[in-house]
């Protein structure tokens, strides 16, 4: 089970014997301001690795929750060039790595090389494009490798046995386990299932494997980390809390609090 760091030489995140914990929050929602504060926020509270979506129109793999915050960042006209202004400023002041989470076509729009070079520029490490299917990741894999940004790929419960040994030896950084299926969204119970997918991918490779979508309590992240994940994902109960917190003070404070919640609950 594991815990990372970020080796200076490279970017490139390290392993260590503890359980990472993965917060997610989407960039933008309420606004970008407070999206930096949120990165603060969760950096202090010991994460050990920031996934930080890029709000987009189409997201095919998130749940309401994360839905209505991309429509509202996209409102208040948060854009890829916004996010990676607002990473400049941020990313200095903090020390766990930022992986972004983003659709393809925001990727493709911008070319696959620049697109790599821009988020590699400001300190990103990791990506994470849950709408690109194995055989198409060739040119995203090259150019991430190019620019020592490491290429997360996801594996579901319904991937096959023999792609999913193909999609975690593809994978860089870390294999994202989708702990079920349909879009991600806060769950009152991770699927037992979980338990047995996690044994068969380690049988497949020795990287690092986290798992994600669904989990929102404490005690989903103590269960999941007991069944051997080496990382623990939050995502949609994060953005909740930012969301639909009466203030940005106010949502900012409680991000603290669950935060704190979560990282307790691990080993």
């Amino acid at each position: 089970m594991a815990s990372l760091s970020i080796s200076p030489a490279t970017g490139w995140f390290n392993w260590s014997n503890l359980v990472a914990f993965i917060p997610y929050i989407t960039a933008g929602d309420p606004d970008l301001s407070t999206t930096a504060e949120a990165l603060k926020v969760l950096n202090s509270c010991g994460s050990d690795i920031i996934e930080l979506g890029v709000p987009y129109s189409d997201p095919l793999a998130d749940g309401p929750v994360i839905q209505a915050a991309a429509t509202r960042a996209l409102a208040r006209g948060t854009n890829f060039d916004a996010i990676i202004s607002m990473l400049k400023g941020v990313v200095p002041q903090i020390s766990c790595p930022i992986a972004l989470f983003t659709y393809y076509n925001p990727i493709l729009k911008r070319g696959v090389g620049k697109f790599m070079t821009t988020i590699k520029d400001v300190g990103v490490h990791g990506l994470v494009v849950p709408d690109v299917p194995l055989e198409e990741t060739e040119i995203l894999r090259k150019e991430a490798l190019n620019h020592k940004i490491e290429l997360v790929l996801l594996t579901t419960p319904t991937t096959p046995t023999e792609r999913m040994k193909a999609i975690v030896e593809a994978s860089e950084g870390f294999v994202y386990l989708v702990s079920s299926i349909g879009v991600t969204g806060a769950r009152s119970s991770v699927s037992l299932r979980v338990e047995s997918l996690l044994q068969d991918i380690k049988k497949a490779t020795s990287k690092p494997v986290a798992v994600g979508f669904g989990i929102s309590k404490p005690e989903h992240v103590k269960q999941v980390a007991g069944w051997g994940a080496d990382g623990v994902i939050v995502g949609s109960a994060m953005v909740k809390i930012l969301g639909e917190a009466k203030s940005p003070e106010e949502g900012l404070k409680e991000l603290e609090t669950f935060t704190k919640s979560l990282k307790a609950a691990l080993p």
